[in-house]
């Protein structure tokens, strides 16, 4: 995905209570649907979440990008904690167990990883279909080489717009700039 970008709101508290969907309280909770939502737009889920957001990270790259060379995937992976800080972050628990992520900045998806053991039982498409109908989602970019992503997205219905030769980081990975 590309590099994500925020800028903060100033908001006071209740008011973005009162702009979360239902069932989604102060702090960050579970609700009915196995979501894990921040209240506080582009924060953290949680600081003690990061190692949990890191290893789901790492078992969906190392089973849906083996395009990346390793020296990138390390790279990445340092810069991860970076790009949680420009990003409003969502999780999805199942059984109590956070499973998958996404990160979402200005309507752009910028993020959405899947823990591989939970991969292909529809957690995905819960995170993407809650990011289009509830935060305003109507863009990702996604690696050219990802074909199972790639595939994913147009199945939900976004359509490439334009292609990039280097992705965000100016690394020779082509990103298909999609859009709903």
């Amino acid at each position: 995905q590309g590099v994500p970008c925020h800028h903060g709101e100033q908001d006071t508290e209740r008011d973005r209570d009162a702009q979360q969907p239902d069932g989604i309280g102060r702090g960050v909770v579970a609700d009915d649907s196995g979501f894990r939502v921040p209240v506080h737009a582009g924060k953290k889920i949680k600081v003690t979440d990061h190692p949990r957001l890191m290893e789901i990270w790492e078992s969906s790259v190392l089973n849906t990008h083996d395009f990346l060379k390793e020296e990138d995937f390390l790279y990445y992976k340092e810069q991860l904690p970076v790009y949680f800080q420009h990003v409003t972050l969502f999780g999805f628990e199942q059984e109590g167990i956070l499973v998958g992520f996404m990160g979402i900045a200005k309507g752009n998806l910028e993020m959405l990883f899947i823990d591989n053991n939970y991969r292909g039982i529809g957690i995905g498409k819960k995170l993407i279909t809650y990011a289009i109908d509830n935060l305003q989602v109507t863009k990702v970019d996604v690696n050219e080489q990802n074909n199972q992503a790639v595939g994913f997205y147009k199945h939900i219905g976004f359509n490439t717009y334009k292609r990039s030769d280097l992705d965000g980081e100016g690394k020779e990975y082509p990103i298909l700039h999609m859009r709903l």
